[in-house]
């Protein structure tokens, strides 16, 4: 019987100025993969599941609240801390493009190549929005291509323009420290984690805890872990009827907290952004 293979790519728009690429992983490999190599620029907006990518002795941890920043010619490696496989949408820009929407702190020259100069970003929830309606419309042929040419770029300009969270500066201990937490939030979403299990899972006191979180990322602990569950609500939403039930597999206490958090941060309510992707 033939094995599965680790990754599956499906093209959902070739425009020449935009290509969108659906690439579902099933995650097998829990070490360092062998290091791959960047065939072309691109950015990567994981949606489901996490995993690490390695750049050096640098890493970055790929999940529903970043984008990963690939660069032509770049070696990196992956590797899954948590079962359960990953899916992203990656975005290829036609480089004359991209050095229009790329701010000039972000990418420098090399051999003549348009590179980035950071492996990730944090997306804000606009981005995050924009990412699955643009999966969903092309997924189910309800969009036009120029119209998604124009969400395309929307995505890249929020995703990379000035309106982006940068990360503030912190020593490698501390990011690394970081990365634990957002590998453990994202490896069951629907648990309602307290400071005190984080903690004891990480091995670390809560206060410094709350503090590293916060200078790293710029952003609180618990609202992280929310981004995280509604990003995985903007990925379900499409196919299920019952709200009430996934706002109780995403660990919300009642549906109306759950529609009133998808609203704060996507300015529609769950049933609007439903019809909308379909």
């Amino acid at each position: 019987m033939a094995q599965e293979p680790e990754f599956t790519v499906n093209r959902l728009l070739d425009s020449g100025t935009v290509t969108v690429r659906h690439v579902d992983c099933r995650g097998t490999c829990r070490h360092r993969s062998a290091e791959e190599c960047a065939s072309h620029t691109h950015l990567v907006f994981p949606y489901r599941g996490v995993y690490l990518r390695h750049v050096g002795a640098d890493q970055a941890v790929a999940d529903a609240n970043h984008v990963l920043l690939f660069s032509s010619g770049q070696g990196y490696q992956v590797s899954h801390p948590v079962t359960g496989g990953d899916a992203s949408l990656v975005l290829s820009i036609a480089e004359p493009t991209l050095r229009e929407l790329a701010p000039g702190h972000l990418v420098c020259e090399e051999a003549g190549q348009l590179v980035f100069n950071q492996q990730h970003l944090r997306i804000d929830a606009r981005a995050q929005a924009l990412v699955m309606l643009l999966k969903h419309t092309l997924g189910n042929g309800t969009i036009e291509p120029l119209e998604a040419e124009g969400l395309s770029l929307t995505l890249v300009s929020r995703a990379i323009g000035p309106r982006t969270a940068r990360e503030p500066g912190a020593s490698y201990a501390r990011r690394r420290l970081v990365d634990r937490v957002k590998v453990l939030l994202a490896s069951d979403l629907s648990r309602r984690w307290t400071l005190a299990e984080i903690a004891r899972e990480i091995r670390g006191s809560p206060v410094y805890l709350t503090q590293v979180f916060q200078q790293v990322e710029g952003l609180p602990l618990y609202r992280y872990h929310l981004r995280l569950r509604l990003a995985r609500a903007l990925d379900l939403i499409a196919a299920r009827e019952d709200l009430s039930d996934l706002a109780q597999d995403l660990g919300f206490s009642s549906h109306s907290h759950f529609s009133a958090a998808f609203k704060q941060h996507y300015g529609l309510t769950p049933a609007e952004f439903r019809a909308h992707s379909r």
